[in-house]
């Protein structure tokens, strides 16, 4: 590790001298680069100088403990260095874990009802409020970019962008089966069901992460209708973009101009690409996989909302919340910081192996 966090130091003093010459300022593509690297790798390298300040404080406070009139501060400071070098390196280890690429991206999000008729549809219906009013907390935008509703507050499927600082890295554990238990409004016997919704959570893409070729691309143009079937406007602005080689397809209806809903399917369609060639890189990189909190697999059953008890289980760190209400309206950092921690425990252990 010591090794490692030397070699970053080095990296960092370097960028600085790079990052103040005014031939690399001159060319300002070169420049951010090297800022951007040099502002990722800082947080690393002024832990490790205050664990090396730590180490030599204690090395020094071990020498004054020769001095009879110093050996009572002596051992004050070797006593809260010896203490605080332990947590140091903790951190340091935390920060040397690679970062996602991905972690600071916007996401699209799609929610689908699974397993339940009416009812799961209802719960994608749920699930989409809940994410909304947790994007209102966050202070992030939310756009809805394809819905296909049943009514009644639900749907089939709803696909939506949200655009924060962060976004991805606190809402990318979200990816899998959402299982609901309750007593439906239409039952009128009172007996529970079980209904599942699938959620995706895709990070949106550069043009530079994945290229594609506009004659693998097909466009369709059609009327954009709402629940019942009813149009919402009387021109073909909907948009579908089905990328040929690989069958992905893209749909966005919810602006009435042609040319928003085709910029934003373009950017649905290429965080599918995405998606599929990261779950071909992640297969082959077994030991990474293993290293996740779940793999964000769509078929994984991750949550379970059981209604009856008020209790919200997510089955990966077999965390139970007992705040429906409070959940559902948004409230979910307790939940997400759990799996961030549990995510950076499983991690670490495998850089241990």
């Amino acid at each position: 590790m010591f090794q490692k966090l030397e070699n970053v130091e080095k990296r960092y003093e370097e960028l600085t001298a790079k990052i103040s010459d005014p031939e690399i300022i001159s060319n300002q593509s070169e420049w951010q680069k090297f800022m951007k690297e040099h502002a990722e790798i800082s947080p690393i390298v002024e832990k490790y100088r205050e664990y090396k300040r730590t180490k030599q404080s204690i090395e020094e406070a071990k020498e004054m403990l020769e001095d009879k009139e110093l050996k009572e501060l002596a051992m004050i400071e070797l006593e809260e260095g010896k203490e605080k070098l332990p947590k140091i390196e903790e951190e340091l280890k935390i920060l040397l874990i690679p970062k996602d690429p991905n972690d600071d991206k916007n996401v699209i999000f799609e929610i689908r009802a699974g397993t339940g008729g009416d009812e799961a549809a209802l719960f994608a219906g749920t699930l989409f409020r809940m994410y909304t009013m947790y994007a209102e907390r966050k202070h992030w935008k939310l756009e809805v970019l394809n819905e296909n509703e049943t009514g009644l507050g639900g749907y089939k499927e709803i696909s939506f962008m949200i655009t924060g600082k962060g976004a991805f890295s606190r809402l990318k554990f979200e990816s899998g089966g959402h299982r609901v238990q309750r007593v439906p409004d239409t039952e009128s016997s009172g007996r529970i069901h079980t209904s599942a919704a699938t959620v995706a959570v895709l990070p949106v893409v550069e043009d530079v992460e994945v290229e594609i070729n506009p004659a693998d691309i097909k466009m369709d143009v059609y009327r954009a209708s709402g629940a019942g079937g009813q149009h919402v406007n009387k021109t073909s602005s909907a948009v579908r973009l089905t990328h040929i080689p690989t069958g992905i397809i893209a749909e966005c209806q919810t602006e009435r101009s042609q040319l928003q809903n085709r910029e934003y399917a373009m950017k649905l369609l290429k965080s599918r690409i995405y998606e599929m060639q990261q779950k071909e890189q992640d297969e082959k990189l077994a030991k990474e996989r293993k290293s996740q909190v779940g793999s964000g697999d769509r078929s994984e059953k991750i949550r379970t909302y059981n209604y009856p008890q008020g209790r919200i289980t997510d089955h990966r760190i077999g965390m139970s919340i007992y705040q429906m209400e409070d959940f559902l309206n948004g409230n979910l950092d307790e939940m997400i910081d759990a799996l961030i921690t549990a995510d950076r425990a499983s991690k670490l252990s495998s850089e241990d192996e």
